[in-house]
């Protein structure tokens, strides 16, 4: 059997190869420790269970209208009035199965073949892959100074006639990074003065430390008409763990959206009415889960870090949101799959190899797991990795003995 050229081409997804890796570990009773998890492990709002639990109860479970059911609309509308200060109308929302679908569909919408899409590394998995699924090419743009911020500098020497967007994701996945305002404002700017579509995913956009505030790109676009190529992605699986919903939302001119909608009505129809009920409640209900999430976020935050800290030879920038960090590892080994085979063979630890995101070297470890499974989960690394310390370590109830240099 064979399968298309374009299928061939796609890499599979690295963070959902680890977790069937981890499932399957796990299922034969190994104490496995999951540190690539890509969902926070707070439990769903109640008001969107019971919003859902409403609906399910009223056997009615329909299609809804492509774009997503008015009463969401609305909730998405008053969300981004109150967190963007930006006032728009149902003609700039539609909702999708997810974020990841928003942002496939609407590359499907904008895209031609051969057209570039600037992606800052670090950059989450799938940007480069859906990319080149729409027949587009991935243009990655890395700060030549190391850091995770980018620089203007490192973008316009990559923009060509080619190219048809910039995506930028701040927070930062994976690497925790908060974008400055002065950037933001510089970008927004640019991609105006330039005519290239400038796309926002800020799926964590709440979950910002130190008081620190996820600029609103809104603020320094000067282009408010209906022809404005600036477009948000958000969506309810971060900010209220609500991964399992697939909800996510897209936020552009008239035109991007009609399109969009067409564009969707040919794949899902429509996202899941029950989960669209489920997004709606979490929007207009009551918000404490979102902070308690953060802070909870934070601490653990400065708990990964710290443990991190006592390496030898680990480099780490300080995330300041998101629920992941990136720390360098290359002072041991510079290939971060062969590394990240080795912790889950060696530590039973899970990690995601940060060649995925655009970093040779580094490492992806989430902290919006247990305070145990991350002290413990370093602790295992560390043995693992660090000749300064012990030789021996218990991983669940055997008691294992470094024998490798």
């Amino acid at each position: 059997m064979s399968v298309s050229q374009l299928a061939r081409e796609i890499r599979e997804s690295a963070t959902l190869r680890l977790n069937e890796a981890a499932r399957l570990l796990k299922e034969r009773g190994e104490p496995v420790i999951h540190l690539g998890a890509g969902e926070p492990k707070s439990k769903v709002p109640f008001d969107a269970v019971l919003s859902s639990s409403v609906k399910l109860r009223s056997a009615d479970i329909r299609y809804t209208p492509t774009e997503g059911i008015p009463s969401l609309i609305q909730a998405i509308i008053r969300y981004t009035e109150e967190n963007y200060n930006k006032v728009i109308g149902p003609e700039n929302v539609i909702v999708s199965s997810g974020a990841k679908q928003a942002l496939y569909n609407l590359m499907m919408t904008i895209i031609n073949p051969q057209d570039e899409v600037i992606i800052l590394a670090p950059h989450w998995v799938s940007y480069p892959e859906i990319v080149k699924m729409v027949y587009g090419i991935p243009v990655i743009v890395r700060a030549e100074d190391g850091r995770f911020q980018p620089r203007m500098k490192d973008i316009t020497q990559a923009v060509s006639s080619y190219t048809k967007a910039i995506i930028i994701n701040s927070p930062n996945n994976p690497s925790g990074a908060v974008y400055s305002e002065d950037f933001i404002a510089e970008i927004v700017e640019f991609c105006e003065k330039k005519d290239i579509y400038l796309i926002m995913d800020d799926i964590y956009q709440k979950l910002v430390f130190d008081g620190k505030v996820a600029v609103p790109c809104y603020k320094y676009a000067k282009d408010n008409s209906d022809s404005s190529k600036l477009i948000v992605i958000n969506g309810v699986s971060k900010m209220y763990a609500m991964t399992g919903f697939r909800i996510g939302w897209t936020i552009a001119n008239r035109k991007i959206i009609t399109a969009m909608i067409n564009v969707a009505a040919q794949n899902t129809s429509c996202p899941s009415i029950v989960s669209q009920a489920a997004a709606t409640g979490a929007l207009n209900g009551v918000q404490s889960s979102v902070e308690s999430l953060r802070l909870t976020l934070e601490n653990n935050r400065n708990i990964m870090v710290n443990e991190l800290k006592s390496f030898s030879g680990v480099k780490i920038i300080p995330p300041e949101g998101t629920f992941y960090c990136l720390p360098d590892f290359r002072a041991y080994r510079m290939n971060s799959n062969e590394l990240s085979h080795f912790l889950l063979e060696k530590a039973l630890v899970v990690t995601v190899p940060g060649s995925e995101f655009g970093l040779e070297g580094y490492l992806r470890l989430s902290y919006c797991g247990s305070v145990k499974d991350i002290t413990e989960g370093i602790a295992r690394i560390k043995w693992a990795l660090d000749p300064d310390s012990p030789n021996e370590i218990y991983i669940g109830d055997r008691k294992l003995r470094r024998d490798w240099k």
